[in-house]
């Protein structure tokens, strides 16, 4: 164990104890301080921080589209990268206060595989079942850390689940040729096989204070925590009307089509929308192509007054935060998950 120094967050007014050993954003995330963030591997800028006062914080490696030279000097940090060698108090530039004091305790724990089936030709939908802990609590929409069998590395896949008395949490992962999690996925991982992991991470969850109409964007794997969203939203009985928009490259990349045609009947305010971004020529499609972010635009006049809901590759989320401000929402109603691969170049979750 390294030396222990005190954060303090503001505007919030909230301290926790750091270890220099651990990033802040970990300390945090052990105290129950659900701090904005996304990758935790330096590449997102979804925990991007200012530090008002202490100056001896070590980074450990990052991505400088995340936090540029000039941005690092004029004393912006990545709470994810962060190691605190003295007090600090850090102003939060990315936080939301319904939630920052709401967050649950990060739990270690084992799981067992109970199905590892392909949805579309280069995803899975995994399921497993916790072993230990007895429970590990999340709220719709976080992600769970895997621990790379024979590695120290670990990747991190969000639920599509709500949570539930069984222990059971579902995934959907996409297949990267030579990826470290998914090539052993795909591969080498079976049924009854066990897995380390660790739980709850992320900010990506439903705003309950809000009754604002929804509009959901997701892309390939980003499809998991919108569903998570959408099945807790069907099992509570909220009647939020809800626009989901889901881009994907063609028919075949389609999946989870039955389930969410059932959710439209039992949530009448849904409206799915899927649309292909490369349809084929052979292709029997009447739906909408193009972009999702252009479909969106295209079908939409304001969104001046939703709740935007945005999960999937960085480049998609980037353009729909783009898309919305254009039409009208402001970025403090754009709550967002950018699914960023790790290692050459980026990340896998």
């Amino acid at each position: 164990m390294g030396e222990k120094h005190h954060v303090r967050f503001e505007p919030v007014g909230i301290e926790i104890e750091v270890d220099s050993d651990q990033t802040i954003l970990r300390a945090a995330a052990e105290q129950g301080v659900a701090l904005m963030h996304g990758c935790k591997e330096g590449q997102c800028a979804s925990c991007k921080s200012f530090v008002l006062d202490g100056e001896d914080i070590e980074l450990d490696s990052y991505s400088t589209f995340a936090l540029p030279e000039f941005e690092k000097d004029e004393g912006l940090t990545l709470l994810c990268r962060a190691h605190a060698y003295e007090d600090l108090v850090i102003e939060l530039l990315n936080y939301d206060e319904e939630m920052i004091a709401s967050g649950l305790p990060l739990r270690q724990g084992t799981v067992e595989v109970v199905a590892n089936d392909p949805v579309t030709h280069d995803m899975r939908h995994l399921v497993v079942r916790l072993i230990e802990p007895e429970e590990i609590k999340f709220f719709p929409g976080q992600y769970m850390d895997f621990q790379v069998p024979g590695h120290h590395a670990s990747r991190s896949f969000s639920m599509a689940n709500t949570p539930n008395r069984e222990g059971i949490f579902e995934f959907v992962i996409r297949i990267y040729p030579g990826g470290l999690f998914s090539g052993y996925l795909a591969d080498q991982l079976h049924v009854g096989d066990r897995l380390s992991v660790e739980a709850p991470f992320g900010a990506f969850r439903l705003r309950e204070s809000s009754t604002a109409d929804l509009v959901f964007i997701g892309g390939g794997a980003g499809l998991a925590p919108l569903l998570a969203l959408l099945r807790s939203m069907a099992e509570r009985g909220l009647e939020r009307p809800v626009t989901f928009y889901y881009g994907a490259r063609t028919r075949r990349d389609l999946c989870f089509e039955e389930e969410l045609a059932k959710l439209q009947e039992q949530l009448p305010g849904l409206t799915f929308v899927p649309a292909l971004s490369e349809p084929s020529g052979d292709e029997e499609w009447e739906g909408e192509t193009g972009l999702i972010t252009d479909v969106v635009e295209r079908r939409e006049n304001a969104l001046d007054r939703v709740d935007a809901y945005v999960c999937g590759p960085p480049p998609m989320v980037e353009a729909a935060i783009a898309m919305l401000t254009r039409l009208g929402r402001s970025e403090d109603h754009i709550f967002y998950d950018k699914f960023t691969t790790t290692g050459e170049p980026e990340g896998e979750d």
